[in-house]
């Protein structure tokens, strides 16, 4: 039997919650859904969380290597948003973000809704790429 891709999912338990906000009137498009464009930048900021906790400064975001959006978010969706590690690398780190929304009319229900993954490059105050600190 298959599944809809807007039934019910679990959290994810391997990552961490490193972003909850809710989309406001502001933030649609005029068939009253979130603009792409919003979530995308939401997607950003959730996804330099453990980044800038390995980089111990300045970081940016150097690629997406994928952005898939598999529902459409709503007015009144709490967002949340999930992140994991996926490369460390000399410079740069690369994580996987998972968007869950939980519809305005049915709290406690959660339908992931966007994933990414993107890279982020720890740079110097002029901009240069620069080795990530040593980490035990």
């Amino acid at each position: 039997m298959s599944t809809n891709s807007s039934d019910p999912v679990s959290l994810p338990t391997d990552m961490e919650l490193v972003l909850k906000v809710i989309p406001m009137p502001a933030d649609c498009n005029a068939g009253g859904d979130i603009f792409g464009g919003w979530v995308m930048a939401q997607v950003d900021l959730a996804g330099s969380v453990i980044p800038a906790r390995y980089a111990q400064g300045r970081i940016a975001t150097v690629a997406v290597k994928e952005f898939i959006f598999k529902q459409p978010v709503r007015l009144g969706d709490i967002l949340s948003f999930y992140a994991k590690l996926t490369r460390l690398g000399r410079t740069s780190v690369t994580v996987k973000v998972e968007v869950y929304a939980e519809r305005l009319n049915i709290q406690g229900r959660y339908t992931k809704v966007t994933e990414a993954s993107l890279t982020f490059v720890a740079i110097t105050e002029q901009g240069e790429p620069r080795p990530l600190p040593v980490h035990n």
